[in-house]
């Protein structure tokens, strides 16, 4: 009786969905419980187990909810089409309807970044704050900027496992690294290409401004993190850098990544 009770203990905890979108399938996981709702989105060729250190923290007060975008994880593929920011952010909003949440707080890590801004476009009223993590928030132009093309072909594997590994800090302890190359490389092709493709297409990036609270929590050094610029998109926010991280901030030092947001969340305007 015992194993039976905790088996089901932990699926109440733990509440897989199944949105839909345009036909596709959209893998969510629910804990906790409450009107106040976080989602958490993640970046580019990773999954919803990139949170796996907020998720157990957030769940105790909050609504916490962590989604695969399509192509990426448990989640489906489009048939029809290419991936597109504006999929991914209504991926989002399914998930969120399916969840009869109301307003809620996105943070975005890396790819995610530009999902939130996305969704924010989409849906306004349904925000009530923002968190970038480690996201670029405007193209650079540079000629070191992620190329779509070696994402693909003979040495697109190898070339994606060179780039993921430039992105880890001095605290990415080798379980971390591997965990992540481990999902970042499990993604499809189709996947890393054009999910890229996406992340850089020019509509994304217009200097619009997004009057809801924020915070933009950033890896030591950053060369995403940019204040002033921040604080033009987003007049009531700033942003902050965790030292001793790379790019995988809320991997790296989840307490003092979940310190951080929990201060902030306050602030939102559920």
């Amino acid at each position: 009786m015992r194993p039976f009770l905790a088996i089901l203990a932990l699926s109440l905890a733990a509440l897989a969905s199944a949105a839909s979108v345009d036909g596709i399938n959209i893998h969510s996981t629910i804990r906790g419980k409450g009107d106040r709702t976080i989602i958490f989105v993640h970046g580019w060729t990773c999954d919803e187990s990139s949170w796996r250190g907020q998720v157990p923290f957030f769940e105790k007060k909050y609504r916490v909810i962590t989604l695969d975008l399509p192509g990426h994880g448990k989640s489906g593929s489009p048939t029809n089409g290419p991936l597109t920011m504006e999929l991914f952010a209504k991926s989002i909003e399914a998930v969120r309807v399916e969840a009869k949440a109301g307003k809620i707080v996105l943070v975005g890590h890396s790819m995610g970044t530009p999902v939130i801004r996305e969704y924010a476009r989409l849906y306004p009223s349904n925000v009530a704050g923002m968190v970038p993590v480690d996201g670029i928030l405007r193209l650079s132009g540079g000629p070191n900027a992620p190329n779509p093309e070696r994402m693909k072909g003979p040495d697109g594997l190898k070339n994606r496992e060179t780039m993921i590994r430039g992105m880890f800090g001095p605290s990415a302890t080798p379980p971390i690294q591997e965990h992540i190359l481990k999902m970042m490389l499990a993604a499809p092709e189709s996947t890393a290409y054009q999910a890229m493709v996406a992340t850089f297409a020019a509509p994304n990036w217009v200097d619009e401004t997004f009057p809801v609270p924020a915070l933009g929590i950033y890896a030591d050094h950053s060369a995403s993190d940019d204040p002033a610029y921040f604080k033009k998109l987003f007049p009531n926010g700033n942003t902050v850098e965790v030292p001793g991280t790379g790019h995988f901030v809320m991997l790296e030092k989840p307490r003092e990544f979940n310190k951080l947001l929990a201060d902030f969340l306050p602030k939102a305007s559920f």
